[in-house]
């Protein structure tokens, strides 16, 4: 594969804050009736100003900011002190023993932990097998570093009650063929849907049977709405030599702009990822590694409150985005994203995301950027100012109306 080709392929077009840079001359030729006024809401990414960071983040990074040198350069992969702090509370959130020194790295965001990971599991012509529709950066990272993918289908429309929907058929045959690494997240981005016990305990077991490795993206494990129990992979028998667990405070406690993300597991993937995050970034911000003293550790009630308020959020957009005619919307059981199927519209739908962006000032992502299935879908992040997010929903379910077939 030439580097154009490999450059080409990651395409980060309809990543968060990148629209702005696109051409609006097709859409106007096809625009029907008048602009719908309203504020603009950009559901690519959470609004960190409607749902604020953790309480004391910037005052622990003020404070790290004070110790100097000695926090800004830290070991590469992370302080010392920080880690064995977050290796208590991750394992006691996940449910297995965790060593700080050597099964844990923090990194630049768990952008960066997803970077590290697969650099250190996928070597070209290696088999991988990924879900679809599963985050954008797993394809893409697959491909660039010239792995070969076999696709596993999430059937998320037509699960059983209290599925996800993965084809663990399709899994199977996957190691059959030689898969080493499985890489999905749990939570699943982009449709919320969380994985049942039955299917982790059935992962777990063919990954070991096979001898492969999984990579597993836990960024949404915290934000569990009404009902919905999780189940650790790296808690399974049997995965404590094959497991890769990413987790961290972006999302969920809204603390994107710190760029933190953590990964732990199997000592020599981790000593992997911290030699070439030496090279790569040399470490996570220093001064920004202090803010990870408050997760885990937010004030009493917290957490449940911002669940709440998400699961009002997301209640108000299933009601209007499933309520229109032709649309599927499966509702998230976790996380703040929604991933509603469009019906059978008069442009193409890429167009469409583009006339969202131009007639109503809504921004959401193509769904083929999670899979290639995925075309008559878009993905909404709705953490978001409750009334804006809701008045946004409104205005693209009338444009789904105005441009149907």
């Amino acid at each position: 594969m030439s580097i154009e080709t490999k450059f080409a392929r990651l395409g980060t077009d309809n990543a968060p804050g990148q629209e702005v840079r696109q051409d609006a001359g097709a859409v106007e030729t096809v625009l029907r009736g008048e602009r719908l006024e309203g504020v603009p809401v950009d559901f690519s990414h959470g609004d960190v100003d409607a749902h604020e960071p953790t309480p004391g983040a910037f005052e622990v990074f003020s404070a790290g900011v004070a110790l100097g040198g000695k926090q800004a350069y830290t070991e590469y992969r992370g302080d010392i002190g920080i880690r064995e702090t977050l290796a208590e509370r991750l394992a006691g959130f996940t449910g297995a023993p965790l060593d700080a020194r050597d099964g844990l790295i923090i990194t630049p965001g768990t952008q960066g932990a997803l970077f590290l990971a697969v650099a250190s599991t996928v070597a070209r012509g290696d088999k991988v097998a990924i879900v679809q529709p599963d985050y954008f950066a797993n394809r893409k990272l697959v491909e660039f570093f010239e792995g070969e993918m076999l696709p596993v289908r999430l059937d998320y429309a037509g699960a059983e009650p209290g599925r996800s929907g993965l084809d663990l058929g399709q899994l199977e045959d996957a190691f059959r063929k030689g898969a080493k690494v499985f890489l999905f997240s749990n939570p699943n981005n982009p449709t919320g849907v969380v994985y049942s016990a039955d299917e982790i305990a059935r992962i777990a077991a063919l990954a070991e049977r096979h001898g492969a490795t999984v990579i597993v993206d836990q960024l949404y494990s915290r934000m569990l709405y009404s009902g919905v129990t999780y189940t650790h992979l790296r808690a399974e028998p049997g995965t404590a030599g094959n497991v890769l667990t990413i987790m961290g405070p972006s999302k969920t406690e809204s603390l994107s702009g710190y760029r933190l993300g953590a990964a732990f597991g199997p000592a020599e993937i981790i000593a992997r990822m911290e030699k070439l995050q030496a090279i790569v970034s040399l470490r996570a911000a220093g001064y920004s590694q202090a803010v990870l003293r408050t997760w885990f550790d937010e004030p009493a009630g917290w957490m449940e409150e911002r669940i709440r308020r998400h699961e009002a959020i997301r209640d108000d957009l299933v009601a209007i985005l499933g309520g229109v005619d032709g649309a599927f919307v499966r509702t998230p059981e976790a996380g703040s994203y929604l991933f509603p199927r469009l019906p059978a519209l008069g442009v193409p739908y890429d167009l469409f995301v583009k006339i969202l962006r131009e007639q109503a000032g809504v921004v959401v992502t193509p769904g083929t950027e999670f899979g290639p299935h995925s075309c008559d879908s878009v993905r909404l992040n709705f953490s978001q100012d409750r009334q804006a997010a809701i008045a946004a929903a409104e205005r693209m379910a009338h444009l789904v109306a105005r441009y149907r077939a």
